[in-house]
């Protein structure tokens, strides 16, 4: 007995319609009826010969044959792009210049970059890790192609990634507190910074006395004196180290604005080495930074 082909357009239907939780929701992403998107769900559990989905409440959830299924159809649909992206990227070539902040560049972008660069091995990539503003005057400047940056989303080239929040991050094992009679122990980085802006009006406006203990131009640097005690800081929570924590309510600190997250791109013709660059970047960021 043979077994069957499932088809790929199936598979991603059915990891958009558990990802969205109706199949009228999962139509409209991929561009179908209704009706076609619960006839390809009906072919593909005759193919299975298992239930799928089950209703719960007025949407659907995975069976336990369901999931096992996605559990596959995530395996095969990756590799299945990374093969026609494999195959499309070897006829791109060319050069980008990209350039991103401390806080991704030890985290999930080495692997986007990675990516990129198995499917795309005739575009040479240049990267720069920079503060966010620096990144942006290299790229007016026509040094760099392509900025991730945090806190500068009213440029007419800014394309909002993610919304991020402010957290105040301190060291693990050492206790933090405010306390009327002692100011609060602040490191962060060289001014113009709009994280030390945020964190000194939000302790202003909360009547916290604080005092800048420690200052410093280099994100590492930063970290390494938040872990030695020097004082607390204050970021998003990616790519905080392992030595740190973020301090919540229960250290009497006020609450922090959101930061956006934008792609800002230098040429308004994009070329194809460049575009499939960023494509690559967004779609790493809206998967680590978003879930």
């Amino acid at each position: 007995m043979s077994l069957p082909n499932l088809g790929i357009d199936a598979l991603r239907t059915l990891l958009a319609t558990q990802q969205l939780g109706s199949l009228n929701r999962a139509a409209e992403r991929i561009g179908r009826s209704q009706s076609a998107v619960s006839q390809q769900m009906r072919k593909l559990e005759e193919q299975i010969g298992q239930p799928l989905f089950r209703r719960q409440g007025r949407g659907l959830v995975l069976t336990e044959s369901g999931d096992l299924i996605l559990s596959y159809a995530r395996r095969i649909l990756d590799l299945h792009d990374e093969a026609v992206r494999a195959v499309r990227g070897a006829s791109v070539a060319g050069a980008v210049r990209f350039g991103l902040p401390g806080d991704f560049a030890e985290t999930w972008l080495p692997a986007a970059l990675g990516q990129f660069k198995k499917t795309h091995p005739a575009v040479r990539v240049e990267i720069a890790v920079e503060r966010n503003g620096i990144l942006l005057e290299r790229l007016d400047r026509g040094e760099l192609d392509l900025v991730l940056v945090m806190g500068y989303q009213n440029r007419p080239d800014a394309e909002p990634v993610a919304t991020l929040q402010m957290s105040w991050i301190g060291p693990i094992g050492i206790d933090v507190s405010t306390s009327p009679d002692t100011p609060l122990d602040l490191a962060l980085y060289n001014s113009p910074c709009f994280f030390r802006r945020a964190g000194m009006e939000a302790l202003d406006k909360a009547n916290i006395s604080w005092r800048l203990a420690y200052t410093t131009a280099s994100l590492q640097s930063l970290w390494a004196g938040v872990a030695a005690g020097l004082g607390i800081t204050l970021r998003t929570a990616a790519g905080v180290p392992p030595s740190l924590r973020r301090l919540d309510g229960k250290h009497g600190l006020p609450p922090l604005p959101t930061v956006e997250l934008c792609l800002h791109t230098a040429q308004l013709d994009v070329p194809p080495a460049l575009a499939q660059l960023k494509r690559v970047v967004l779609e790493n960021a809206l998967a680590n930074l978003t879930s």
